[in-house]
């Protein structure tokens, strides 16, 4: 049975998946008024701090749906979690210390929980994952983001017995390592977004982010830290994203990558298991004889494909995108801008930091810090020059955060 076929089963029933939203921003909004004309699926409740943003998302739930439930709607996230009325979470605020609370009220509330918050996954998802699964319970990301959406490409190719080289996806905007919630304001205000979620676009933060929980979920890593963000189409990608000795930039296979042209696509480079499935590749993608093939999904739809990850693991016990195990890879805090002594540093999205990606390893190489730890009240104990990679050393962390907890005892688990 489909999943479309048990959603059909749930309505007719009388029985729909109960859902509990956290976050009534742009993905959140968006999330909601998608679940309003699905069969088999109630929105119960809607939490945001700011309450016009909750009440304005249940409004246009209502306005679109057949279903005339109640939805609760509140400031107080805990309210949503524990309401006996909902059944599974979604975490659709995007701020690692938020996720962090989210993610742990959700496990003793023992509900299953879904995750448009990659900010938060990246800095405690291989801890939670593991705890949920020990509850029995499913803790995921979210189908339709670019990570879970290559997971399925990659997953697709190995299924068929397929050699994946590269997986990763197009960059939505130019990169601005600089960007910051002023010079966002303007477009923010254009596309209806907040603009430290812009700046985190921006500035590279998201694209890290994304392409670290893909390389927690696959095992594949950055090339180089950052990655390269080469430019290409769908022709010149399987060219430059090769060895070097090759004629490409690549140091290795088994990497995340990211591609300025490619938006809003994402990919997979394969390479043919033997001379037989080369040869039908080649005829097949009709790109002429070629070693090697990318196989390219044009869209993502983001918080509007959300709805089937809540089906997954209410249905069928399943997810969309989870870490492998340990991380495998960390986006770390760079510094955008000189940092004073005393200061205290923003976090994601905001005027102090940017995410790169680096290997696990070298994070601990290096001392670096996970950018989800810049939360709470962090403070610069030195000055700290632009372009900098964060040390304990140039900051003094907030130990009092749920985020710092949880890593703190993600490292002893795993490390």
């Amino acid at each position: 049975m489909t999943i479309y076929q048990q959603l059909l089963e749930r309505e007719h029933e009388g029985n729909p998946i109960k859902v509990g939203v956290i976050g009534a921003g742009q993905m959140g909004f968006g999330m909601v008024a998608q679940i309003a004309t699905i069969p088999g699926m109630t929105v119960t409740g809607i939490s945001d701090i700011r309450i016009e943003f909750a009440e304005k998302a249940a409004e246009a739930y209502h306005a679109s749906s057949k279903q005339k439930n109640k939805t609760l709607v509140t400031t107080d996230f805990k309210e949503v979690i524990y309401s006996e009325d909902v059944e599974v979470v979604v975490d659709a605020t995007g701020v690692p210390e938020v996720g962090a609370k989210i993610a742990l009220e959700t496990l003793i509330a023992k509900k299953q929980l879904v995750l448009l918050n990659v900010e938060i996954d990246i800095t405690v998802g291989p801890l939670m994952h593991k705890l949920y699964r020990s509850a029995g319970l499913i803790y995921t990301g979210s189908d339709g983001d670019e990570p879970a959406a290559t997971t399925e490409l990659f997953e697709f190719a190995k299924s068929m017995g397929m050699e994946v080289l590269v997986a990763g996806k197009g960059k939505n905007n130019k990169l601005k390592i600089g960007a910051n919630p002023d010079t966002c304001q303007e477009e923010a205000d254009s596309k209806a977004m907040a603009s430290h979620m812009l700046a985190a676009f921006q500035d590279g933060t998201k694209t890290m982010a994304e392409m670290n929980l893909l390389s927690n979920a696959i095992g594949f890593i950055p090339d180089k830290v950052g990655m390269h963000g080469i430019s290409g189409d769908v022709d010149s990608v399987v060219k430059d994203l090769d060895l070097k000795e090759n004629g490409g930039v690549l140091s290795q296979y088994g990497v995340v990558e990211y591609v300025d042209g490619l938006a809003p696509g994402v990919f997979v480079i394969v390479k043919g298991q033997n001379e037989g499935v080369r040869h039908e590749l080649s005829y097949l993608m009709k790109k002429g004889d070629r070693d090697h093939h990318i196989l390219f999904r044009p869209f993502h739809l983001a918080s509007l494909e959300t709805p089937i990850t809540i089906a997954k693991a209410v249905l069928r016990n399943d997810h969309a995108i989870v870490p492998m195990g340990a991380p495998v890879s960390e986006t770390v805090a760079v510094t955008k801008k000189d940092i004073a002594e005393g200061e205290r540093l923003d976090g994601i999205g905001g005027y102090c930091v940017r995410g790169v990606l680096e290997t696990h390893a070298d994070m601990k190489k290096e001392g670096h810090i996970p950018i989800g730890l810049i939360s709470g009240k962090v403070v610069a104990r030195r000055p700290i020059k632009a372009g900098t990679f964060i040390t304990e050393e140039d900051v003094v962390l907030d130990e009092t955060t749920t985020v710092w907890q949880l890593r703190k005892l993600q490292d002893s688990t795993f490390d």
